[in-house]
């Protein structure tokens, strides 16, 4: 239901426009809010808030058409107006369209032209908000979705290619906060929360430092996707500037003894990128799987506090520019052979 404040100090304009428009009242299209002067229109629309239209005379005692229009436009710029008034020279005309006026009709009232008026000011007024409301769903969408997928999203064929899925050469990293779960177990969970963002925000900073993407949070870890050139000693550079960020982090509030740290997987290889989930449900997440991301997450399932895990594969694309030591073969989960690895010291 459109609402539609009518300001005028005749009150006999308040009967005829109840009856001109009786059907669209019964039928909940329009509701009216009457005031008889600018001044009673502003107290009036703190009583009435969700007024989409003003429709005002100009020549009104107290405060008039003209500095009502400048006080919308300062207190409530959604508002839009239509100066109804028999003084149509083009003199207030231009003072009433500088002042924000949305249009203008002169006195005597022809109705249809007002009802053709309304209604254009009525869309307008509804477009301007559903604007509003689609920036600010999309400033909150930016809070939960990253950016590449927000680009991906904004694609012409982004609904015909939904499901599609590309092959990608990357590096996957995933990093776990130690010991946390064992926190959170003994910690208010308004605590727990905080200290999580706390570490993760450290993360995130050093993460996108490197063009990094965050493809999800998993509990107390995060999973990250790197991808272009020298995506793997980004990813790297991103683990190493991490711990070093934790690690000087101070103790957890509420916990004295707790000091975080964190430990990483990093693997680098193909994988699958696109969405998945159900199409039905329109439930999807915009991620990556395949054998590379299950292997980063072992290598970060058997790094310790302070490690930096990375296989034999990436210790030989890395090992001149980065610092590594040998920890040995381990087995892993699904894997046949055993897996040489290095930790990653500077």
């Amino acid at each position: 239901m459109a609402k539609i404040m009518v300001v005028d100090d005749e009150t006999d304009l308040e009967i005829l426009i109840k009856q001109k428009f009786r059907k669209q009242i019964r039928q909940n299209e329009y509701e009216f809010v009457f005031a008889i002067n600018g001044r009673d229109a502003l107290d009036k629309l703190v009583e009435h808030p969700g007024v989409d239209i003003v429709l005002s005379d100009i020549n009104m005692p107290e405060m008039d058409g003209l500095t009502l229009l400048s006080e919308l436009h300062e207190s409530s710029p959604l508002i839009k107006s239509v100066i109804v008034s028999a003084y149509g020279d083009m003199e207030n005309i231009r003072v009433a369209m500088n002042r924000g006026a949305f249009d203008f009709i002169t006195k005597p009232i022809n109705f249809e032209d007002l009802t053709l008026t309304m209604e254009k000011t009525l869309k307008h007024a509804k477009e301007i908000r559903k604007t509003l409301q689609a920036i600010k769903e999309n400033n909150i969408l930016r809070m939960y979705v990253d950016e590449n997928v927000l680009n991906f999203m904004g694609g012409q064929e982004y609904e015909s290619k939904i499901m599609a899925n590309e092959s990608i050469e990357g590096t996957v990293m995933f990093v776990d906060v130690c010991g946390f779960t064992k926190i959170s177990e003994t910690t208010s969970p308004d605590v727990v929360v905080t200290m999580l963002n706390t570490y993760f925000d450290a993360m995130v900073k050093e993460i996108m430092g490197q063009d990094g993407i965050i493809d999800k949070f998993i509990g107390d870890a995060v999973m990250a996707v790197f991808r272009g050139e020298y995506h793997l000693d980004r990813a790297i550079d991103a683990a190493l500037a991490i711990r070093n960020q934790v690690n000087s982090l101070p103790k957890g509030e509420g916990k004295e003894t707790y000091q975080p740290k964190v430990s990483i997987g990093i693997k680098s290889g193909e994988m699958i990128s696109g969405n998945i989930g159900s199409a039905t449900l329109k439930r999807l997440d915009y991620t990556v799987i395949g054998d590379t991301v299950n292997t980063a997450a072992r290598l970060q399932d058997a790094a310790k506090e302070n490690q930096i895990i990375i296989c034999e594969g990436c210790y030989e694309q890395v090992k001149e520019a980065f610092k590594c030591e040998n920890l040995g073969s381990i087995t892993m989960k699904n894997k046949a052979q055993p897996l040489t690895v290095y930790n990653v010291l500077e």
